[in-house]
């Protein structure tokens, strides 16, 4: 089955520019269109698409209040925002409220139809060294740890010690050399600390690190 997308921006020059990139793929099919986060909540509601292209600034309903209120209603549907700027307190909105990445506007259209395969199958699209540069410079605003440090109480010893690598940018296999593990291993061990922390992806944990102070700013 086709990964099935929403679009959703204000200016319908860029809504059919995506639309083009994105229907010329075999695997990909745009359902639906909206020019607010407000539309686009109600449009997701009634089409269920994979994988929502999230524009961040918007008129009447933004973009990160679009994504808080779509993943609040327990909507399987992952978000993929999309903003002008890569270090902006808005893109740090948007993954606090759930998105599973960003892109910038300017993403190559093979970038940008990799991306949403990803995100739709679960991954996470920001390269975690990105995130941390993104995490490191709004937390330098003075956003500061907001989490109760007792979440990680869940993890062991080594998953903690997995996502702080996570946080510090690490692969699966940087990890594996650094602790001396399998990947194998550290792949279930992600997994583990996805489920116990309720991550949706390894973009969520790294924000939780930080928003819990196991990571600061430039550590």
């Amino acid at each position: 089955m086709p990964i099935t997308v929403l679009l959703v921006d204000d200016q319908e020059l860029m809504r059919m520019g995506l639309a083009m990139v994105l229907d010329a793929q075999d695997d990909i099919t745009v359902v639906g269109e909206a020019r607010d986060g407000g539309a686009a909540v109600a449009a997701v509601k009634r089409l269920e698409p994979d994988v929502v292209l999230m524009d961040i600034r918007m008129p009447v309903v933004d973009g990160v209040t679009a994504t808080k209120q779509i993943l609040e209603a327990g909507s399987s549907t992952r978000v993929l925002v999309m903003t002008t700027f890569d270090l902006d307190e808005h893109s740090m909105g948007a993954l606090r409220a759930g998105a599973s990445g960003f892109l910038l506007k300017d993403t190559p259209p093979e970038d940008l139809v990799s991306a949403i395969r990803s995100v739709a199958a679960g991954d996470a699209v920001v390269s975690p060294r990105v995130t941390r540069r993104l995490l490191t410079h709004v937390f330098d605003e003075g956003f500061g740890a907001t989490r109760n440090p007792e979440i990680l109480d869940a993890l062991t010893e080594r998953e903690r010690e997995v996502l702080v690598h996570i946080a510090g940018g690490a692969s699966n296999h940087e990890i594996a050399s650094d602790l001396h593990l399998s990947e194998s291993t550290v792949k279930s061990h992600v997994g583990r600390i996805l489920t116990k922390l309720d991550c949706r992806d390894r973009v969520q944990a790294v924000v939780l690190a930080y928003e819990t102070g196991l990571v600061k700013p430039g550590s």
